[in-house]
């Protein structure tokens, strides 16, 4: 996208849309240590079982997830509210209703970068 250290200055706004299926759209950008998402999930929507060595920092603009984890815990979150998981730890998720969140991570997804994040396209 970008060489590496450049700055960059944008607006979602003209970031382009990515359908990943029909009931999730992301757009994202990233620099070399961070990646920044926002993903729109319809509801019913369902993020399938994953784990990635990346750090995520998921914060709920608006609607809600349930995101279930590898040793069992669901956790809601709501508008406005915040959920780091740690690196390699298994999560899945699923939108209760229209929902807007911004993901972190870091380092960045390499999957999400090169397109092979095939779980997300179905």
């Amino acid at each position: 996208m970008t060489e590496k250290n450049q700055l960059q200055y944008t607006s979602f706004h003209t970031i382009p849309v990515e359908t990943l299926n029909p009931l999730i759209d992301r757009q994202f950008v990233y620099g070399e240590r961070a990646m920044l998402a926002r993903l729109t999930l319809r509801r019913g929507a369902v993020v399938p079982e994953h784990s990635h060595e990346n750090e995520q920092i998921t914060y709920i603009l608006q609607g809600a997830l349930r995101f279930t984890l590898g040793d069992g815990r669901a956790i809601t979150v709501g508008a406005g509210e915040v959920l780091v998981i740690p690196s390699n730890l298994p999560h899945r998720a699923e939108a209760l209703e229209d929902t807007i969140d911004l993901d972190v991570f870091a380092p960045p997804r390499a999957d999400w970068i090169a397109g092979t994040d095939a779980y997300l396209r179905k």
